[in-house]
Parts: C-alpha cells; sequence; structure tokens
C-alpha cells in the first residue's frame, strides 16, 4: 500500500511538473504574422497581447488582472485554459493593447482611470494599488504563446531577465527604494508609490520573405522575442502625454484621492536573425 502510495505521488508530482513547463509553448506552431496590407487569413496582422495574473514572492495571494483596476479587454475574447493552467490558477485574458505587425507606436493612450476621494469604491481600488505596489506583485504578459520578458541591470551590474515585471514600486517614509525603485534615481520621494503606468514593448522578429528555408509562402514575419521595460510617468492630460526617458514620473502618496491616472505604451520592432526555433533559447 505505502509502495502504491509512493507511485501515485510520483506520477502526480512527474504529472504536474509536465503540466507547469506546459503553460508556455515557446518554438510550437508559431504564428505568421503579415503587414497589414498583406493580411491574410493564414497570416493576421494583430499580434494580441495576453495577460495572467498577478503574483508576489512576497504574499500567497494571486489577483486577476482587472483586480487592480488596471485597463481591461474583452472578456469574449478569452483563450481556453488547458488543464495545467486551470490546476494551477492562471488566468490568461486578452489585453486592450493594440498591437500590429511591424508597426510602430509612440506613447500611444491606452486608458484613463480616474480616483474621487467621495467615492468609497476609489477608495478601496487605490488602496489595493498600492498595496499592490508595496508588495511587489508582478505582471505577466503573453504574446505568440511566449512570456514577454523584462530586463534590468541589477545591483550587482549584472544583466538579469525575467518573465514577469512589477506593476510599480514603493519608497519608504524614511526615503529607501524597494524593489523595481532602485534601478532608477527618479523614484526617491519618501512614502510614495510608483505606479508603472507606461510601457516600452520591443518585439524582435525573423523576416521570412527573403528566408531560403521557409518552404510556405515568403511573406510575413515571426516574433522571437519580447521585452518590455515598465516606467512611472505623470501625464498632464490625454492631449499632454510625455513619454520620454527623463519624464516626470508619477509619484502616488498614502493620503493622495482626487487623482487620475494615465495608461500609455509605445511599440518598436526589430529584426531578428537567429532562427525561429531560436524562440526556446530566446526566452530562457
Amino acid at each position: 500500500m505505502a509502495c502504491c502510495l509512493m507511485i501515485s505521488c510520483s506520477v502526480l508530482l512527474v504529472t504536474f511538473a509536465t503540466l507547469t513547463s506546459a503553460f508556455y509553448l515557446p518554438g510550437l506552431a508559431p504564428v505568421n504574422f503579415c503587414e497589414r496590407s498583406q493580411e491574410k487569413p493564414n497570416c493576421p496582422s494583430n499580434v494580441t497581447l495576453y495577460v495572467n495574473r498577478l503574483d508576489s514572492d512576497q504574499s500567497v495571494i494571486p489577483y486577476e488582472y482587472h483586480s487592480f483596476d488596471f485597463c481591461i479587454g474583452s472578456e469574449d475574447e478569452s483563450p481556453v485554459e488547458n488543464l495545467g493552467q486551470v490546476l494551477f490558477g492562471e488566468r490568461i485574458r486578452p489585453s486592450p493593447y493594440s498591437i500590429t505587425f511591424k508597426e510602430v507606436k509612440t506613447c500611444a493612450i491606452l486608458c484613463e482611470k480616474e480616483y474621487k476621494s467621495s467615492n468609497s469604491f476609489d477608495k478601496s481600488k487605490l488602496e489595493l494599488l498600492r498595496r499592490g505596489m508595496k508588495l511587489n506583485y508582478q505582471h505577466h504578459w503573453i504574446i505568440d504563446n511566449m512570456p514577454v520578458t523584462f530586463c534590468f541591470i541589477n545591483q550587482q551590474n549584472q544583466n538579469v531577465c525575467t518573465t514577469g515585471f512589477p506593476m510599480g514600486c514603493y519608497v519608504t517614509a524614511d526615503g529607501k527604494p524597494k524593489d523595481a525603485c532602485v534601478l532608477d534615481p527618479h523614484y526617491r520621494q519618501p512614502d510614495s508609490y510608483y505606479v508603472f503606468n507606461h510601457v516600452d514593448i520591443q518585439i524582435e522578429y525573423r523576416d521570412m520573405s527573403n528566408d531560403p528555408n521557409f518552404l510556405d509562402e515568403h511573406v510575413g514575419g515571426r516574433v522571437i522575442r519580447i521585452k518590455v521595460q515598465p516606467r512611472s510617468v505623470k501625464h498632464q492630460s490625454k492631449d499632454q502625454m510625455d513619454c520620454h526617458r527623463d519624464a516626470q514620473p508619477l509619484a502616488l502618496k498614502s493620503g493622495d484621492m482626487d487623482l487620475k491616472i494615465i495608461y500609455s505604451y509605445s511599440v518598436v520592432w526589430l529584426v531578428n536573425h537567429c532562427c525561429s526555433q531560436d524562440r526556446v533559447i530566446q526566452q530562457m
């Protein structure tokens, strides 16, 4: 009986390990994307960015993406989770980010969120947003069945890449920056929460139009790697957007109410001459 139990546990562990690795299957059946003018049924121009639940190594409680009052997309386009994703609580949903193959976007507005001190619901949403930043909750995004990566230089001057990136960061009352706040000297105001309301998205792709190894029709390209750089930006209004690297960050204080948060993003495309099968290696 004990032997059977051990075998059953071993099988279960192997099964969970297999399911875990199945969350992302980079390199498997990559999509060919085309420019808008060359779009066809087997070569779409729209590149969908999916969002997943947020988690933190400082808390055991995960949150769905919409819990933090971020900009949300249509639930009607949500993909069907596989068994492994269901067992491990994955909640993959389409985002409102509009990305088209090879189209550059600069400081595009995503949405605006407004909070009023007279509204108790707004107060609760802001409190959860601050809690998420204080506990270093991480986004997990997916494009073309690959995780979006966040790369940065750590305090040991080493280049580090992860498949999650912070929703914001916190500077303590005595001026000590925590977590991602140590990466940028702009984030230094005491007792301040810096929401990362802007993201720079960099997508690397392989041009298939002149690839002799590509047996199908020579059009479009395949996504090889996706990187994101989140930042805190204080936009004055929808008509006065500022996404420059030296833009003033948006610092939220503990007692702040009556405020607006404008979410924005930029997208650039870079040609990558590696093989499409190297998508696995590129994401590791």
